[in-house]
């Protein structure tokens, strides 16, 4: 490997936890070249040379390299599980406060917290005189930008909008489809580094963190999941992807008994058990 790609393999693991493979270098030019013409630079080498010293670049590149994969509704068995077993359970647990948190992080694009509206819009009836908030954060700004414009083309909305959610939550203009104003006043956009200090955003009932730390190295990954498990209540739920686990990860989670991408939090006495401790 030159020196090159491993110092930005370095930069990457400590400003965004993301594990760059050797195998990954195919990704690196066509990624970044558009990232050192724009700012003028003669190649990779300079670029990777500034990063350190120019914090504007630096930004950029992580933003380039970051994973923006995403859609409506995205694998559905998230979904239908915060449907039928979350929410329900929440409903009952919450009836003294009528007050919920959840939180959508590294939302990209923004159609996953919009999609989580969506359902807790269906779900109105059932939710009257409660109080629910969505955060939602990325680390990328251009990605939030888009987000809460909450204006998507028709190839992005084909990907998981049932046609009844597109005539109801969304408006048609020339080609593109616009999610319409009630849904977007659900979602509030933050702008934030998984790898940085989160407890900013408060305490939440469930925890949406799909399809990221599948990117991460190890250590990085165990330490996001440490510090997710304290910003969820302890009878919360955290969401992870489909061909994400924390196993060997994190002791501080255990499975939903019927939806295997849900988790809830051990207790307290179970996971110091576990490690160690008693």
């Amino acid at each position: 490997m030159s020196r090159t790609f491993v110092a930005l393999q370095s930069f990457l693991l400590k400003s965004s936890g993301l594990a760059l493979d050797r195998e990954k270098q195919y990704l690196v030019e066509a990624r970044l070249t558009p990232v050192f013409r724009q700012a003028g630079l003669s190649g990779l080498d300079e670029l990777v040379a500034r990063i350190d010293t120019d914090r504007s670049l630096a930004k950029k590149v992580t933003e380039a390299m970051t994973v923006n994969e995403t859609f409506f509704f995205r694998d559905r068995q998230p979904f239908e599980g915060f449907r039928q077993a979350v929410l329900p359970e929440l409903l009952k647990s919450r009836a003294r406060t009528r007050r919920m948190r959840i939180w959508s992080a590294a939302c990209s694009t923004g159609q996953e917290p919009y999609s989580i509206a969506m359902i807790l819009d269906e779900e109105a009836r059932r939710l009257t005189g409660w109080t629910v908030e969505i955060a939602a954060s990325d680390i990328a700004e251009t990605v939030l930008k888009k987000a809460r414009e909450g204006v998507y083309s028709h190839f992005e909305v084909q990907r998981g909008v049932p046609t009844p959610h597109l005539l109801r939550y969304f408006t048609k203009r020339k080609d593109h489809w616009a999610v319409n104003e009630t849904i977007k006043a659900r979602v509030e956009f933050h702008q934030q580094n998984l790898m940085s200090d989160f407890s900013r955003l408060g305490m939440f009932d469930v925890i949406f963190c799909r399809n990221v730390l599948i990117y991460f190295a190890r250590e990085q990954k165990s330490d996001v999941l440490r510090r997710l498990a304290r910003c969820l209540a302890p009878d919360g739920y955290l969401v992870l992807g489909a061909a994400e686990s924390v196993i060997g990860y994190s002791q501080e989670f255990k499975a939903h008994p019927e939806h295997r991408v849900i988790l809830t939090r051990r207790s307290a006495a179970a996971t110091e058990y576990l490690r160690g401790g008693v």
